[in-house]
């Protein structure tokens, strides 16, 4: 002790640092925050080609250094397809059975995961998570008519699934919706606000394919279908309409390759105490010519104690 006392001032003196041994040790707890993009051109096109230097991602308004970039998204997915059985959208099935089996079949690889729900007044799981697209197959085999659609009540159970699809940080969840768009059930015990939230909790992408067996606005419900377009918009998932049975081959291969074009940003965000509130995020182009020729689709937030 007394060595080391004599040392001290000499220490100091030189200036070197001088350590304590009980020094506390500040560590800031953060969560990995995945944003898959999609960048097309004014045709809807994907651009390809872009770099980490071509982005910039906020959260709450504050830039975020980008810790995580992938020029095409190869991380898992894990999909929870569900299928309105109402009677409603009942003469598309054949055709929408095809059009979930072929897409089941091209998209799904060994790390990939599916969840087949089928919904009318109630959601009922009719084939849990499997790589197996001949599962997917003999579950849409099994789909039956049902009464009524409690479409918001189905998102909100999809969603929940998706919060127990396999824990990969990268993994990409995505919520593929087939429907006409209707909410006709008399339980409202959830409503699009709590469903959108759910679904944001999730981390899921909503990707609702609306079947439009009557044209004109007198006759459908076009409510159900913004509220569509709005979930979409605000989880980074993309709508398609479909006018003709024919046309849902179309809306699956156009999802398909929605979800091969993608960039995946990751970045770091601090945890703040049991903060439960929606964080927003932004992603823009950085070159202010691209930025205004081309179109960025990414999820607009999170929730912050979300699974």
């Amino acid at each position: 002790m007394k060595r080391l006392r004599c040392l001290l001032p000499a220490l100091l003196l030189i200036g070197l640092p001088v350590f304590a041994q009980d020094a506390p040790v500040i560590r800031v707890e953060t969560r990995l925050v995945n944003v898959p993009v999609n960048v097309a051109d004014v045709h809807g096109a994907p651009v390809s080609g872009l770099t980490q230097d071509d982005f910039t991602v906020k959260e709450d308004g504050r830039t975020q250094k980008i810790a995580i970039f992938e020029r095409e998204a190869s991380t898992p997915l894990s999909i929870v397809m569900a299928v309105d059985t109402s009677g409603s959208v009942i003469s598309q099935f054949r055709t929408e059975r095809d059009a979930a089996k072929k897409f089941a079949q091209q998209l799904l690889r060994p790390e990939d995961e599916m969840d087949l729900i089928s919904f009318a007044y109630e959601s009922t799981e009719v084939v849990s998570y499997t790589n197996d697209w001949r599962r997917i197959d003999d579950g849409l085999k099994r789909l039956n008519k049902g009464e009524d659609t409690a479409l918001y009540d189905a998102i909100y159970v999809a969603s929940e699934r998706l919060t127990e699809a396999k824990p990969d940080a990268t993994r990409r969840r995505v919520l593929v919706l087939v429907t006409d768009g209707g909410d006709n059930s008399i339980r409202k015990e959830i409503g699009y606000q709590k469903a959108v939230a759910e679904a944001q909790r999730a981390g899921a992408a909503i990707y609702p394919i609306i079947i439009m067996p009557i044209l004109s606005d007198a006759g459908r419900n076009v409510a159900g279908e913004h509220a569509l377009i709005q979930m979409a918009e605000d989880t980074g998932g993309k709508y398609f309409y479909v006018t003709e049975k024919e046309d849902l081959k179309t809306a699956f291969a156009h999802l398909s390759d929605d979800l091969r074009n993608q960039y995946l940003i990751g970045y770091y965000s601090p945890k703040r105490g049991n903060d439960s509130s929606l964080r927003r995020i932004s992603v823009t182009l950085n070159d202010p010519t691209a930025a205004q020729t081309l179109s960025v689709r990414s999820k607009t937030g999170y929730y912050a104690d979300a699974r």
